[in-house]
């Protein structure tokens, strides 16, 4: 059955403009081989931190990073993310604060006994104090619906999955500048949108703790046992 007229105004209303696509890598078997494992070498030596120092990080390493995270993929082009960037000393002590409020909560027996013997050997607890260190933390929010300027609402599209993506693509982005990461999310995090005056309609979804390393940072062993390539994957 063909589409109906009232169907087919609806879809020219869209305005869909397509373009060629502008920029593609040319590369033989032998470079793209190189390039996938040069990039995997690169990426294995980003690790979770969890102790920063306070050295300054300039903001325009962290606005190049941003954009990059916009290019990522997400439902219907909507872009269905946030990011405030955190580097008043203040706002992350409010932060640090109550996080370590819900983090209390959730060591003293809210997370349930699995969760906690499974979090002992990666050496956690409910103390926080990366929150004031680092020179930078992003909270990450992620747009339940959309909202223009006369207070309609907008549908949005998988949205956790492009924020998802958005957020690998940041964090790999502040690697390749240097920089050490921690994803962080205490649970509940609503007190994120009181401290940084966000909207209803944006979720927290991560607190991501950025900076340089200290110099006498350590990682829990476990976090180095990554599974093999087998064990992540079948090929058809």
């Amino acid at each position: 059955m063909g589409l109906t007229t009232a169907k087919k105004v609806t879809i020219m209303d869209y305005n869909y403009d397509p373009i060629p696509l502008p920029e593609r890598a040319a590369l033989t078997d032998e470079q793209a081989i190189a390039a996938a494992e040069a990039y995997y070498q690169r990426i294995r030596t980003r690790h979770t931190v969890r102790h920063f120092t306070d050295e300054p990080v300039p903001r325009e390493v962290i606005e190049s990073a941003l954009r990059a995270a916009g290019t990522a993929p997400n439902g219907a082009n909507h872009q269905p993310w946030h990011f405030v960037c955190i580097a008043d000393a203040d706002i992350k002590r409010q932060i640090r604060e109550a996080a370590e409020e819900e983090e209390r909560a959730f060591y003293g027996g809210k997370a349930g006994d699995e969760w906690l013997n499974d979090l002992k050997k990666m050496g956690t607890d409910a103390s926080k104090p990366f929150l004031e260190t680092a020179p930078w933390l992003i909270a990450i929010f992620a747009e339940r619906y959309g909202v223009d300027e006369e207070g309609n609402k907008r549908k949005n599209y998988y949205t956790s999955e492009s924020v998802g993506i958005a957020t690998g693509f940041l964090i790999t982005a502040l690697h390749e500048a240097g920089l050490s990461t921690l994803t962080h999310t205490p649970n509940p995090m609503r007190f994120l949108n009181e401290v940084l005056e966000r909207p209803k309609n944006e979720r927290p979804y991560i607190l991501l703790v950025v900076g340089h390393a200290s110099d006498d940072a350590v990682i829990p062993r476990a976090a180095t046992q990554k599974k093999v390539l087998e064990q992540i994957s079948t090929f058809k």
